[in-house]
């Protein structure tokens, strides 16, 4: 654990110094992109702040790669470079698209080829979650384009959420916590005598560097992380959810004290759940408006949120809380009884569904006095 710790901390420097200085480059250089009307600042700001994270990320990742116990995880393992390849592509798609709005097509080609690179060279889904028992897949070019498929989707997931200072990197940081401690926990109590594991070092780097970042993007942010932060970081979960669904067929999660096989099934999907419902909204309802699913609107959930009379920080923070039921659930059902997780998973959802809905309904209840 203590490694781990320390690359976060490294991570979480590095992005802070990081994010500090792509701030200065992008006043200095005013590198601004012109206010749309769905946008929910009025002050010009720099969209750069994704390559302070990335800077936290490759520091810790070299650092790792040197460091007592978890260079394990390098050791005869191309999985980590390729991965790293996979995210210099898409942070360099996403700087282009933050200064200069590229073509959605041309900014989806490039979240393909990052995908691919990380498909081909870094981690790769060999196994498909079902139950009762995972499909394994013996076809490469099937892994392959499953692979890309899910990062490219997880990554356009997390960038569909990122509409509000602090919320993509406030659910990354809660989320990839959630995943880091079953992961950790994994590992920590199975008979294997080697405990090191790429999700976890991925989750750790990763919640680094979002902690870094989080002091320069609060409200109100000083710096967006822009396409190319949250892509990244849609990368960075995605491959960390392919390495921790990889290991199924290994029955390692059923030696680590009990711990269900369908636990790798279920948190990637509840740390990420928020961010995929809103993008599978999104897709559907501009589909339906016969848009492309890839042009920008105003109906993304922290809207729906802010237009229901929600402040700027609130709606931040309830969707930090609607996280936290849905990410640390998927991690209860390691440690508690099924039965007993459902049950309070769903009170809590029932009452943050009642608490979220709350000004809906007082202010459709004030309309009869309005009128009397």
């Amino acid at each position: 654990m203590i490694m781990y710790l320390l690359m976060a901390l490294t991570a979480a420097v590095v992005s802070y110094a990081g994010t500090w200085g792509a701030r200065v480059l992008g006043n200095k250089l005013r590198l601004y992109r012109p206010i749309r009307s769905r946008d929910m600042h009025s002050a010009l700001i720099s969209k750069l702040g994704g390559l302070g994270i990335f800077a936290g990320f490759f520091v810790a990742l070299v650092v790792s790669s040197n460091s007592f116990f978890v260079k394990d995880i390098f050791r005869h393992n191309d999985a980590p470079w390729g991965i790293l390849a996979g995210a210099v592509v898409i942070v360099a798609v996403g700087v282009a698209d933050d200064i200069l709005d590229i073509r959605w097509w041309i900014k989806l080609l490039g979240q393909a080829a990052a995908a691919f690179i990380v498909a081909i060279w870094g981690v790769r889904m060999s196994v498909v979650p079902f139950i009762p028992e995972p499909i394994l897949i013996d076809s490469e070019l099937i892994q392959i384009v499953l692979t890309a498929g899910l990062i490219v989707t997880t990554m356009n997931a997390v960038n569909f959420i990122d509409g509000l200072d602090g919320l993509a990197a406030g659910v990354a940081t809660i989320g990839g916590g959630a995943f880091f401690l079953t992961a950790y926990w994994v590992h920590r109590n199975n008979p294997s005598t080697d405990n090191s594991d790429l999700a976890t070092l991925l989750m750790a780097i990763l919640v680094g560097g979002c902690i870094g970042f989080l002091p320069h993007n609060w409200f109100p942010a000083k710096i967006f992380m822009g396409d190319s932060g949250a892509m990244l970081i849609g990368l960075l979960m995605a491959s960390a959810g392919v390495v921790a669904t990889g290991q199924i067929g290994s029955g390692l999660y059923d030696r680590a004290n009990g711990i269900p096989t369908i636990i790798p099934i279920v948190l990637p999907f509840a740390v990420l759940s928020l961010p995929l419902l809103d993008f599978g909204m999104a897709v559907v309802r501009r589909t339906a408006r016969g848009q492309s699913p890839w042009s920008a609107d105003r109906g993304h959930l922290h809207h729906k949120l802010v237009d229901l009379g929600y402040s700027h920080r609130t709606a931040v923070v309830m969707l930090y809380v609607w996280t936290c039921i849905l990410a640390f659930g998927g991690v209860a059902f390691a440690v508690f009884p099924w039965q007993i997780v459902l049950i309070v998973v769903v009170v809590a959802a029932l009452v943050m569904a009642a608490v979220t809905a709350w000004p809906y309904f007082t202010r459709n209840a004030a309309r009869p006095g309005e009128r009397s």
